[in-house]
This record gives structure tokens, C-alpha cells and sequence, in this order.
């Protein structure tokens, strides 16, 4: 009977356990959903950054980080061009050059074994049992995208190939991410 209650104990306990682990992986999965790198200044976490080539060129970049989709690099990296254009006095912008790039690694979890034993002796006799539990060793892959455009400013729209709006293009994508107030 008593052994009994310490089996049954020792199973409420790794019950216990193993709701309260689940419970911190739905609040960890919960929290990281708003880790997506925001529209920012490149800093630890992304963001974006320009290098002005000549009058009217600059090289826009854009880099996420490991909970940032493709799309959203891409248009964080839009969204900089045209505010570029718009600072600078320029209406229009075209894209000469594009490259998205996608850097890859991996991280394992560090593991953590835990034994809990239970002996009974009796006589010149001991008997027992024990259990061993191993938590981590989980391998993650991370993908950090990033993107790249060179872009040539207009105050006119070209007549010739395809020309951005920058109006337009800051409007749409400051409306689709929610941003408030962006560097224009």
C-alpha cells in the first residue's frame, strides 16, 4: 500500500512537471509571435540601412531576424526606398538591382537529466527503483532573411520601364504592418 502511494505520488509529481513545461512552451511560443524585427534602424534585432551612391542612387537594405518572413523584409526594404525618394525631394523611385539573401544556422537546446530512486529494505534484503528524465537536446533551424535593392530616384515619372510611387508605396505598406510613424 505505502508503495503504492509513492508510485502514485511520484506520477502526480512528473505530471505536475510536465504541464507546468508545456504551459512555459505556449507562453514562450505566445511571446516570440511579436519578435518579428518591427520597421527599425538596424540595430541587434534587424533593421533597416541605406548607403547613398550619388545624387539620386542609394543601396536600401533590409535584415530580419529569425521570426521575420520574406515578404516582410521585402517590403520593410520597399518602404525605406520610397521614404528615401520622398526625403530627398523625389517622387518615383526604380529598383536596378534586388538581391534577398537567407542566412541559415541552427541552435541546440543544452540537455538536463534529472533521477529520482526510491529503496526498501527489508531484512538483508533492498529493493528499489528509479527513474531518469532527460528535458532539452532540441535542435532548432533558424532562417534570418534579408534583402537588398539599389534604387534610382525621380521627380518625374520615367517614361520608360517600370517606376515605383513612393506616395503609394509608403501609404500601402505603413497601412499593412500598422506602422504609426515611420522616418518620412
Amino acid at each position: 500500500m505505502q508503495t503504492r502511494m509513492r508510485m502514485n505520488k511520484l506520477l502526480c509529481a512528473i505530471k505536475g512537471e510536465t504541464m507546468k513545461q508545456l504551459s512555459i512552451i505556449i507562453l514562450v511560443v505566445a511571446l516570440l509571435q511579436g519578435c518579428a524585427t518591427s520597421y527599425q534602424r538596424s540595430g541587434y534585432s534587424g533593421g533597416y540601412s541605406e548607403t547613398q551612391l550619388d545624387e539620386n542612387v542609394f543601396k536600401v537594405s533590409f535584415r530580419g531576424n529569425g521570426y521575420t518572413g520574406r515578404e516582410r523584409v521585402a517590403d520593410f526594404t520597399l518602404l525605406r526606398s520610397a521614404e528615401l525618394a520622398l526625403q530627398n525631394g523625389y517622387k518615383y523611385f526604380v529598383v536596378v538591382d534586388a538581391n534577398n539573401y537567407i542566412s541559415n544556422s541552427t541552435y541546440t537546446t543544452p540537455t538536463t537529466s534529472n533521477t529520482t530512486a526510491n529503496v526498501y529494505g527489508s531484512g538483508n534484503y533492498a529493493y528499489g527503483n528509479a527513474t531518469t528524465t532527460t528535458y532539452g537536446g532540441q535542435t532548432y533551424n533558424i532562417s534570418k532573411p534579408s534583402s537588398s535593392n539599389t534604387i534610382v530616384c525621380f521627380k518625374e515619372k520615367p517614361q520608360s520601364g517600370f517606376s515605383y510611387n513612393a506616395e503609394f508605396i509608403h501609404k500601402n505598406i505603413t497601412q499593412k504592418y500598422g506602422i504609426q510613424h515611420s522616418a518620412n
